[in-house]
Parts: C-alpha cells; structure tokens; sequence
C-alpha cells in the first residue's frame, strides 16, 4: 500500500519501491538526506480482527502519518502448524510447546525442594511434559488443560523457577499426576490457532523525528493495560467503543485488540517470524549485518536471550533495546553484540 496521493503505474511502483527502500537503509532520497524510517510489524488480534477495528487502525495510521507498507491476513491452522504464536512468545512458549520437558532447563535442587521428590527419577519415569505433550498425555483440550493448571496454585503444587518458566505438579481425574510446564500459554495460544481465529498484520513505517517509538507506542498503541490507555490511543478507543466495533467482551490486558513490536529490533524479529523473511531480505537485517554483527547473532536474538550488556550486567535483549528509535537502537546493538567477543 503506497502512502503518496499519485496513481502509479506497475512499472513506476517498482521503481519507487525499490527507491523508497534504497532510502530507508541509507537515509537519501534524490540526492536529499533524509531521516531513516523506522518499521515496526503491528498486528490485530483474533479476536478484535472486525472490519471496524481494521478501519479503525487504518484512518489513526493515517492521521499519525504512519505509512502502511504491507497488510494481510495469517489465518488460525498457519499459526498453528507453523508455530508462529509460539516463536513470538518464545521465553514462555519454549517451555509450553517448542521443547520437551526432558531439555527444559529444570533447577533440580529446587525441583526436589518444592516437590520432594528427584527430577531424574521424574524423568525417567516418564512423568514430566510440556504442555502441548500434556494434552496428548491426558486425552484432554487447552480448556481443561488450563482448569486443572489454575487448580494447582492453591493445591500450593506450583513453583516459579524463573521469569516466564513455572511447573506444576497436575492432578487429572482418574489419571495419575504429572508434572507440566507453563500450560497457562495453552489458552492463549488457542485463541490464535483455532480454525476460525486469524490476525490481520500491518508492516509500517514512520520518521523517528517526528514520531519517536517511545511515542507510537505510548499514545498512538496505548499501554498493555487498556483501561490506562490513552483516550485516543488505539487500545483507549477500542476499550472505550468494544461493543460498537464487533468485540464480545470488553478488552483486557491479555485481549487489548491491537499488537505492535517494542523497539526496531522487534520489529525484524516479527517480520522474520510471522512473514518468514529472511534476515538479509529485510532493511534492518542488512543494516545491522553492515554494521558487523554476526548473523548467527542476529538469529539467536530473535528469541529474546539475556546477554552481556555494556554495563557488565545481564539482561534481556528485548528490554535493553525497548522504546529505542532506529539509530540509538542500532548504536545499542552494535554495542551489546561486542559484549559477547
């Protein structure tokens, strides 16, 4: 979708494409300097994906001057069979469907602590899944997969090894316990890989100089929490006015209508994932790889690891880079990329 006000021929549109994009990596435009743009991957979420909330998100694009590049839709079975939700939310879904609970890394000490019993022998016995395993296991669905869950916190049979990682001890009816791994993810996930669940996606631009990141999201996506959402702000309109554009109930801060990526960085991690681009096919890919760091660093990053940091501290690669416009994030990142050498 082009953002100018002509009516462009096929063979034009190649052209200014390929000149916008020539512009964007390097900052020139007919011999002009001009400030880089800045992508991010924005997506509607199941269940706010209604005509209204797409008009709704189109006409705000529009007004911020944020340019729309690309939009489309990624229905339920291709998020599902190619684990596109799972890859977005990797700290926690590694633990709940990307890996078997025999390669989690599993603090046995705690393990026996909380659970007194030795996490080798859990293993061995066959007695640990993630929780796509666990459904198969027990013959049951992700709903009560996640009643069975949420029964085990007061049961006190739950324990938090680190952010995004927890493991419960589940007791099914009439079937053995076992012991499961982030099976709240399971929920969450169904929402988007049902048969009749998509997301409609937008891959957009805009000039840090007039719209820093900090800002796109804050007042143009609003907070998590859309009842503190700005009253203009996408996830304030759509919490205001839910029931006239289509949603059953009104949004929360899991259900917010409208996703959008936290910093530059995330935004080529989306777009590799949920448009399965390739590293060096996309403008941030190539200007950080220009920049001299590896692209098997670059691909590791994609998953959010927690690495080294200029401070001599570690933390989360996502967080360090959050909020950052695109030059001051490519800055960071050359800078963190070092820590590691």
């Amino acid at each position: 979708m082009g953002c100018g006000g002509s009516t462009l021929t096929a063979t034009d549109k190649k052209l200014d494409e390929a000149l916008e994009v020539k512009a964007t990596a390097e900052g020139t435009k007919d011999g002009l300097t001009t400030t880089p743009k800045q992508s991010a991957f924005v997506f509607v979420k199941p269940h706010a994906n209604h005509d209204a909330v797409k008009k709704l998100v189109t006409e705000t694009f529009a007004a911020k001057g944020i340019c729309i590049v690309s939009e489309g839709e990624i229905d339920g079975p291709t998020i599902d069979n190619k684990k596109l939700i799972d890859q977005h939310y990797y700290a926690i879904a590694s633990k709940a469907t990307i890996l078997p609970a025999s390669e989690l890394p599993v603090p046995a000490e705690k393990f026996q602590e909380k659970f007194g019993e030795e996490w080798a022998t859990v293993l061995q016995e066959g007695r640990a899944f993630n929780a796509l395993e666990s459904c198969t296991h027990l013959g049951i669905d992700t709903a009560e997969l996640d009643r069975i869950w949420k029964a085990a916190t007061p049961a006190d049979k739950v324990i938090k090894f680190g952010g995004g990682f927890y493991c419960a001890l589940i007791e099914p009816e009439g079937k053995p316990p076992i012991y499961t791994f982030n099976a709240f993810f399971m929920n969450m996930r169904s929402k988007f890989t049902a048969p009749d669940a998509a997301i409609h996606y937008y891959v957009v631009e805009f000039d840090p100089a007039t719209l820093p990141w900090a800002t796109f999201r804050g007042e143009v996506l609003g907070p998590t929490d859309p009842a503190k959402a700005p009253a203009s702000s996408l996830r304030g309109l759509l919490f205001a006015g839910w029931e006239g554009m289509g949603l059953k109930t009104v949004p929360n801060v899991t259900d917010n209508g409208v996703h959008a990526s936290a910093s530059p960085f995330e935004g080529l991690a989306e777009r590799m994932n949920w448009l399965q681009r390739p590293l060096k096919e996309d403008a941030l890919g190539k200007q950080l790889l220009e920049l001299g760091i590896a692209e098997s660093t670059l691909a590791a990053w994609t998953v959010d690891p927690r690495v080294p940091m200029p401070d001599g501290s570690t933390g989360s690669l996502f967080d360090a880079l959050e909020d950052l416009d695109l030059t001051a994030c490519c800055d960071k990142a050359v800078a963190i990329s070092k820590c590691a050498t």
